[in-house]
């Protein structure tokens, strides 16, 4: 079961499912694994710092005692293969540790959304879509690396989110609303004191990729860039995805009357230099998303059997 958490976000305590699996307990495991590739991290760059050391004694030593030059030109090459060795045992423990955090981070996106069908393509094209985004931005390969593993963490708050307002048909009661904007906190929550960047950037879309860019969104009413930028990117993408997949409460929308709700937003929802990249880009996102959902509808079928939810309908979007 997930126990309550102390944090600085405000979130409520989590409300635990009654599936038996405690996934805050497999996320601390996790976590915890992850810790010790940090310490053996750590450990391998002391090793890295006393060999260079070492070589640089050498090659001093070489110098000043030119009748054991040979000698001494043999030991700095050992001290240089050595120093060889535990850069590539570095480079490998880097990796593990990145692999460790990916792993984390996937587990915890699926136990966000275990009992949806369509949990496993939805994570696919969240990573996808926001990793494509972030290269039209211009973000680094490091920038656009963090963005695939932390990407689909938005939603792992709905882990402590009733059932019956998440898979609720119809439009939710501002009682209701009020308790699923809880989840933007409660996966803050989950992520709270990270020891690593890449969980800390997850923390943030968590917690902030519903506010908006004219400040009214949630759960703090910021605005514009002080919204993280992987943040602004995942609300595009996270609104996309939501517009043009099957939900509880409503059918897929065609992807037009999709880009078409997202460019009312520009300046408003959504960052507009982002808005303006996604909808030049627009057969890009589709593209992705025929790649993922292979068995899905056609764009025709969709059309033919388009109606407006009830819940944008009382947003004023049709």
């Amino acid at each position: 079961m997930i126990s309550k958490s102390d944090n600085n976000d405000g979130a409520d305590a989590v409300i635990p499912r009654d599936d038996g699996i405690d996934y805050y307990e497999a996320y601390q495991r996790e976590l915890d694994k992850n810790r010790l590739y940090e310490q053996e991290l750590a450990f391998l760059r002391v090793e890295l710092e006393k060999f260079k050391n070492e070589a640089a004694k050498a090659y001093l030593l070489s110098k000043e005692r030119h009748k054991d030059s040979a000698l001494m030109s043999a030991q700095a090459l050992k001290t240089i293969n050595d120093l060889h060795t535990k850069i590539r045992e570095l480079n490998g423990a880097k990796k593990n540790l990145r692999e460790a955090y990916k792993d984390t981070i996937n587990r915890l996106a699926v136990a966000s959304e275990y009992k949806d069908n369509e949990t496993g393509n939805h994570i696919l094209r969240m990573s996808r879509y926001s990793v494509y985004l972030a290269k039209l931005y211009g973000q680094t390969p490091e920038q656009v690396e963090e963005m695939e593993f932390t990407s689909p963490m938005h939603d792992v708050g709905k882990i402590g989110i009733k059932d019956n307002i998440l898979f609720k048909n119809g439009k939710l009661t501002d009682a209701e609303f009020n308790e699923m904007k809880k989840h933007t906190t409660i996966g803050a929550a989950i992520l709270n004191n990270p020891k690593s960047p890449i969980i800390e950037c997850a923390r943030q879309i968590a917690l902030f990729h519903h506010e908006k860019w004219n400040g009214r969104g949630y759960p703090h009413g910021i605005k514009g860039e002080n919204i993280p930028i992987n943040a602004r990117i995942v609300a595009i993408c996270d609104t996309f995805d939501a517009l043009t997949s099957k939900r509880p409460y409503k059918m897929p929308y065609p992807i037009d009357v999709s880009c078409d709700i997202i460019g009312k937003g520009r300046g408003e929802d959504f960052d507009p230099d982002l808005v303006d990249l996604f909808l030049k880009n627009i057969e890009g996102f589709v593209k992705i998303k025929d790649s993922i959902d292979e068995d899905g509808e056609d764009e025709e079928t969709v059309r033919e059997n388009f109606t407006w939810s009830e819940r944008d309908k009382e947003a004023g979007k049709t």
